[in-house]
């Protein structure tokens, strides 16, 4: 990364342990006895191990990895939430954070009260709070839903309040994990656009996210760790190139049609198999532009499930991504689902001009981020035509009048 004298964030030979205690009493009897006895010594983790990097002002760093890589023991170390084993830790200005759902808040008191309480933790005056305090609201859209208790919000309004009142705290540094996966398509675009202010205005951001697309968009600069160790660090392309070619072939290998791209996601629930069929039903991954295109997706839910999303993404072959995400659920919301089943997921049109595309296709929460099973650009198909005589990213019919 760019070098500069006095850089917003470095580490310096970070670890960072947990001790994990595997005989906690389960009983009075077994809390009676255990204070007698001699106890062992806990189980070790290891979540960051000897980490050295910087993040100069003003750049945007994802970081990327499978689950358990210690993504977001590295954010908390950087808002001072945890305290490394070893190592050095530099951090310089404000630091506001995005880390958790409702983190920071008190479930009985009401947006407005949260409001003031979390601008005081975060170091904002009083009168600070008050100048900012009907932007906040204004921006976080709840309306008169600022007077009800916190406990009563959806998932939705906490990120909305949490957001918005990180964003007028008015920091040098903005941590965000995850946090944009939950909440309205409409919110979330707005809340990224709002990033983009803050990046020109010279904020640093550090942000992870399962989604390649988010971190590309948004970072200039990416960090891949695995087991707590770096991998690779630098230019956003590079590293999610290297990430993804990494894991291209070793996710289920047994897999037939896995193509390149790869697989993550919880385990609650699996993918099958996925079948890409024109209007027929007949199963091809050639398409002529404008044909319609069913996708069929085999699933098993390893446990109940209440009301799972399936979700397919269109890609040009070279990682740009030409569709959003636009989750279709499956039963009741207030039903459970679980065992085998078979979602069909239809385009009525492929607009798409000649060449080669890829899908990822997930099943999830609501949130693609919290995907139970995702093959991110994994399954191919092409649009016939000749892609050396055109250029752009649709086809779109037209037509005119001429008018002497």
């Amino acid at each position: 990364m760019r070098a500069n004298s006095r850089p917003a964030i470095r580490f310096e030979n970070i670890s960072k342990r947990f001790l994990l205690d595997t005989q906690k009493p389960q009983s009075v009897l077994e809390t009676l006895i255990s204070a007698f006895r001699r106890k062992p010594p806990g189980q070790e983790l290891w979540a960051v191990r000897d980490l050295t990097f910087e993040v100069q002002p003003g750049d945007s760093l994802g970081i990327i990895g499978r689950n358990g890589a210690g993504k977001s023991t590295l954010l908390k170390l950087i808002a001072s939430i945890l305290r490394p084993t070893s190592g050095r830790l530099l951090v310089h200005g404000r630091v506001s954070a995005l880390l958790e759902l409702g983190a920071g808040f008190h479930p009985d008191l009401t947006g407005r009260e949260n409001i003031y309480l979390n601008g005081s933790v975060l170091g904002l005056s009083k009168q600070e709070i008050e100048s900012s305090y009907q932007s906040i609201v204004d921006f976080s859209e709840l309306g008169h839903f600022i007077d009800a208790p916190v406990k009563h919000y959806s998932s939705g309004m906490y990120m909305r309040l949490g957001f918005s009142v990180a964003i007028h705290v008015r920091p040098d540094i903005l941590l965000i994990d995850e946090i944009l996966a939950v909440g309205d398509q409409a919110f979330q675009t707005k809340c990224i656009q709002h990033i983009y202010e803050l990046q020109k205005r010279g904020v640093t951001i550090v942000m992870v996210s399962h989604h390649s697309e988010v971190i590309r968009s948004i970072c200039s600069h990416a960090l891949w760790i695995e087991h707590g160790e770096v991998q690779k660090a630098g230019p956003t392309p590079a590293v999610m190139n290297a990430y993804t070619t990494r894991y291209a072939q070793t996710d289920r290998p047994n897999r037939q049609n896995q193509g390149q791209g790869f697989r993550w996601g919880t385990g609650e629930a699996e993918i099958t198999g996925v079948r890409l069929c024109g209007l027929d039903g007949t199963e091809k991954s050639d398409f002529a532009p404008h044909e319609a295109m069913h996708i069929g997706i085999d699933y098993t839910l390893h446990r109940p499930i209440h009301q799972p999303h399936f979700d397919v993404l269109i890609f040009r072959e070279d990682g740009l991504q030409i569709t959003d995400s636009q989750p279709i659920p499956a039963g009741s919301e207030n039903e459970l689902s679980s065992g085998e089943g078979t979602m069909i997921y239809r385009f009525a049109s492929l607009p798409l001009l000649p060449g080669a595309y890829r899908l990822t296709v997930a099943i999830h929460d609501g949130r693609l981020e919290h995907a139970y099973d995702c093959h991110e650009m994994v399954h191919r198909f092409q649009i016939r035509g000749d892609s050396q005589a055109v250029s752009g990213l649709v086809s779109i019919t037209t037509s005119g009048e001429w008018l002497p």
